[in-house]
């Protein structure tokens, strides 16, 4: 299975926004540290927006953070969400489908039980789980500061 940038970029903005908790940050700072256009960052961030990953301002001084908290997201859901529309093969594509084995096929029930299990695999796991616990990827989307919970493990 091969992930769409869309859902790439979606995830870059979602662990940029757990890495810098408490603020809202600009699309031009994410297209900056992420290597994403705004063109690009505008799209999934409206689709992100709509689905309510993320909650947007408008204006002056408006940005964008999380929509829930970090460890209420799960990889999975955004990845079914993002991923669904795109047909993983010539027959699940409603319209556009010409083979001829369709009906008798069992590629396409395996196919689905893969993508599914793909999913799974991805359910268990959040948003705060990538990225506040790794010091690696949180000194590339924010090096000055760390999410809430870096923080607490820092104190103890």
């Amino acid at each position: 299975m091969r992930v769409t940038k869309r859902t790439n970029i979606a995830m870059r903005v979602l662990m940029f926004c757990a890495a810098n908790t408490g603020r809202l940050v600009t699309k031009s700072e994410i297209a900056e540290r992420c290597n994403a256009s705004e063109n690009h960052l505008a799209q999934v961030i409206n689709q992100l927006g709509q689905l309510g990953f993320l909650h947007t301002q408008r204006g002056r001084n408006g940005g964008l953070e999380l929509g829930r908290p970090a460890d209420e997201i799960r990889i999975g859901d955004v990845f079914r969400v993002l991923e669904a529309p795109v047909p993983l093969a010539e027959c699940f594509a409603d319209v556009d489908n010409t083979c001829p084995l369709t009906e008798a096929c069992r590629l396409r029930t395996a196919l689905t039980d893969a993508v599914e299990a793909f999913y799974q695999s991805l359910d268990p796991i959040t948003l705060d789980a990538l990225v506040c616990t790794n010091a690696d990827l949180l000194d590339i989307l924010n090096p000055e500061r760390a999410c809430a919970a870096r923080e607490a493990a820092l104190a103890v």
